[in-house]
């Protein structure tokens, strides 16, 4: 079995670091580039790039809103249209860091609140997902199982692949725990390990209320600012090696 480990990578700007991309990179099959609103800029989107060339990773953009202070986690009531350029302006600077260096974009992973308005408005993820299908149609896009992001990128005939959260919570309904919220976010070691472990042996993760529920993903996720995330991605791929299964980019996993 192959399974995809990505992280959301070069989310700081300027002199400023979230975590050690550098490090972070050895360990990742898949990147999700910052773009340069919520993080990034175009001298941190290189370098993440060609760090992703060195260590044959893949490489996503990884679109947010204009909220550096609000690390792009604040909402913001933007117009559909307002959104759809915003998130095609980050895809398109990506696109064109990553052709100067003979790379190529291969997959697309929304950021925080950008994802979570898409995924509360079936008319706001199918203009997302058109949007992203004219740029590139073999684009793959990072889902939620069973979101409105997931159906609106198969409608637009997009490859998809469903994300494992290994660091976050989930509700008794699959859906993640609110960020704030006592347990939302698990990072302990020895309860990362275990939660990947069910997860690979068969495919099923514990609530935050003890429910069992299905996890019908194929790429398990570290966000890069949860404390300690070079060490759990670490772990992750401990676990992931033990289980006999192989490590492989999101590109190549999607269907």
């Amino acid at each position: 079995m192959k399974i995809d480990l990505n992280s959301d990578m070069g989310e700081g700007f300027g002199p400023y670091r979230l975590c050690d991309d550098e490090a972070m990179m050895q360990v990742v099959s898949s990147a999700n580039i910052a773009c340069g609103f919520h993080g990034g800029d175009p001298e941190t989107m290189a370098r993440m790039v060609r760090l992703a060339k060195q260590n044959g990773v893949g490489i996503g953009a990884h679109p947010g809103l204009p909220d550096r202070t609000g690390f792009g986690r604040r909402e913001i009531p933007y117009q559909p249209d307002e959104l759809r350029q915003q998130m095609l302006y980050q895809l398109g600077a990506l696109t064109a860091i990553a052709k100067a260096e003979n790379m190529t974009v291969g997959h697309f992973s929304f950021h925080a609140a950008m994802g979570n308005m898409a995924n509360r408005d079936p008319a706001l993820a199918d203009l997302m997902m058109s949007a992203i299908s004219s740029v590139d149609p073999n684009l793959v896009v990072f889902v939620t199982p069973d979101s409105e992001i997931e159906r609106a990128a198969k409608r637009a005939k997009l490859k998809t692949l469903a994300l494992f959260l290994a660091d976050r919570a989930y509700d008794a309904g699959g859906k993640l725990v609110a960020r704030g919220l006592p347990g939302a976010l698990v990072k302990e070691e020895a309860a990362v390990r275990a939660r990947v472990r069910r997860f690979l042996t068969d495919a099923t993760v514990e609530a935050i209320d003890g429910t069992i529920i299905a996890m019908p993903a194929r790429s398990i996720l570290v966000h890069s600012d949860t404390p300690g995330s070079l060490e759990l991605a670490r772990v992750v791929r401990s676990e992931i090696e033990a289980s006999g299964a192989t490590l492989a980019p999101a590109a190549e996993l999607a269907s």
